[in-house]
């Protein structure tokens, strides 16, 4: 008669918990390919496109479109609006970031919506409103027509368009960030007897400050480019009106396709550049971060309630 074993017999293994992160490789890659593909088809070559097609005939036809009037008149017009709007929107973008962030107030989630609106409405419809607002048949045309001021089909609709359209892009990137900060240092530094100004530019705009330039860069790129808002209160008046996405479009009707592309790279080095700097800023957040100069992880210094 064989003994009886007392232990247990030992269980099987299990296997471990796969993570997202160890897929096999056949996975890896047809997600890598994927990715790879879609970027070829729809960013690079259309980018490559772009500037082919704008130096298909030589260096001097594509600098030549540099010296036409109507278009120096397009890109300092799109310099002249981009100008006016991004520090409007800086300014603007970081009051509404300190209010949302740091303050409790009735409509403060009114507040926050609003500043969400023109991410939500369309560039056309922004345009609209500006002219029944402010056009010929507008309860203010009879006004400003009689004090002689002309807003569309003018510089000023442009201006407010670019406004409407750009105005999120500084207090939605700095939003979340304070909100992460916390108040710790703030309080501190008002406990010590600073005052407000001394508190922000000594303490809270150094903290935001690559947040900061984040949201100016992606304003002015934006204030640059844009072409629906714009569109419609603008009247496409050549060597007028004419913003460099609006004269690319009639050089294109006209059928000057270097000309057209010729401009269209211009705007494609902008974002080229754009893309750059986001690079650099988000090493030197990240840095910050490491050296413990950013977010606060103090679960004691998050007392917002968002």
């Amino acid at each position: 008669m064989k003994p009886v074993s007392l232990t247990a017999p030992p269980l099987p293994r299990s296997r471990p918990p796969l993570r997202a992160t160890e897929e096999g490789p056949l996975v890896r890659w047809t997600l890598i390919a994927v990715t790879l593909l879609f970027f070829a088809l729809f960013l690079a070559l259309p980018l490559v496109a772009v500037f082919a097609e704008a130096f298909r005939k030589g260096w001097a036809l594509y600098l030549e479109t540099f010296r036409d009037p109507a278009s120096l008149h397009a890109i300092r017009l799109s310099l002249l609006v981009a100008a006016i709007v991004v520090p409007i929107n800086t300014v603007f973008g970081v009051v509404i970031a300190w209010a949302v962030s740091r303050f409790n107030f009735r409509g403060k989630s009114l507040l926050i919506v609003l500043v969400d609106l023109p991410l939500w409405v369309s560039p056309v419809i922004a345009g609209l409103m500006y002219v029944l607002l402010f056009g010929a048949e507008s309860p203010l045309g009879p006004w400003l027509r009689s004090h002689g001021i002309k807003i569309i089909f003018a510089t000023p609709g442009m201006v407010l368009a670019t406004l409407f359209v750009t105005f999120p892009l500084v207090a939605r990137t700095l939003i979340p960030l304070m909100q992460a900060q916390g108040v710790a240092e703030e309080e501190a530094a008002l406990t010590l007897g600073a005052r407000g100004w001394q508190i922000f530019f000594r303490i809270t705009l150094p903290k935001i400050r690559w947040g900061l330039l984040y949201g100016v860069i992606l304003c002015n790129a934006r204030a640059l480019g844009e072409f629906g808002a714009v569109s419609v209160v603008s009247g496409h008046i050549r060597g007028l009106t004419n913003t460099i996405p609006l004269q690319i479009e009639i050089l294109y009707n006209e059928y000057a396709f270097s000309a057209a592309f010729a401009l269209a790279s211009l705007l494609s080095l902008l974002a080229l550049a754009t893309l750059g700097i986001k690079s650099v800023i988000d090493r030197r957040t990240a840095r910050q971060l490491a050296a413990g100069e950013g977010l606060s992880t103090n679960p004691d210094t998050q007392t917002l309630n968002t």
